[in-house]
């Protein structure tokens, strides 16, 4: 099938070519948004995952704004940029408490600006537990058959006694800080969170302790 070509003035072309370029310049401006908003932890915490994590959380906050009028009512109204959530999913049986909190410190920084949905799968434990508790409150799911669990920060240290008593110290500082954490976005209090971690054996919670005890709002 041949169509017959229609020949346009010079005004209309320069109108043609103008459209194109205002289109062109709004794509460029506002690049195609991902559907899934997600990122998250599966697996051991670890510093592969974490920074995966980290990069994921970033990338998603730096897409997801959106220019809306501040009343939808009134098209006079100032207009405001809004933040789309992101999912962060949780299924992990812990790991490296340092590179947990990297991402624990990016939620902390996003949250206020970009809603984090944080939702706990299967088991959410150890250094997995906090990454559950710091999403926006009133969005942290648990599934129902999620298992929790609490315990204290574990260290393994051979070499000169010089080395053992400073990697203890650390170890301790660690504790400090992630008792802090937890007690800050939870219903505990740190001498409870300290209870919790000083019992010389895995605390483990169900779906509905974790939202009792402020580590969760919704049970999925």
């Amino acid at each position: 099938m041949i169509f017959n070509k229609k020949s346009f003035s010079e005004e209309e072309k320069k109108d043609q070519e103008k459209g194109q370029d205002e289109l062109f310049t709004t794509l460029m401006a506002e690049p195609p948004r991902p559907e899934l908003r997600m990122t998250g932890i599966y697996g051991d915490v670890t510093e592969d995952r974490c920074s995966e994590a980290v990069y994921g959380l970033m990338a998603l906050h730096l897409t997801g704004t959106e220019k809306v009028l501040s009343d939808p009512e009134d098209e006079n109204s100032e207009i405001i940029e809004t933040y789309q959530p992101i999912d962060f999913i949780i299924s992990s049986h812990g790991g490296l408490a340092a590179d947990m909190f990297s991402v624990y410190d990016v939620i902390r920084d996003l949250r206020d600006r970009t809603p984090i949905h944080t939702k706990g799968l299967g088991k959410v434990m150890s250094a997995g537990v906090l990454l559950l508790a710091s999403g926006t409150k009133g969005e942290r799911r648990i599934g129902k058959y999620c298992r929790v669990m609490i315990h204290g920060v574990m260290a393994g240290q051979h070499g000169y006694l010089a080395d053992v008593e400073n990697e203890f110290k650390e170890t301790r500082a660690i504790q400090r800080m992630y008792v802090k954490a937890l007690s800050d976005e939870t219903n505990m209090s740190e001498t409870y969170v300290k209870k919790l971690m000083n019992r010389k054996t895995n605390v483990y919670l169900d779906a509905e302790e974790a939202v009792k005890l402020g580590i969760a709002d919704i049970i999925l």
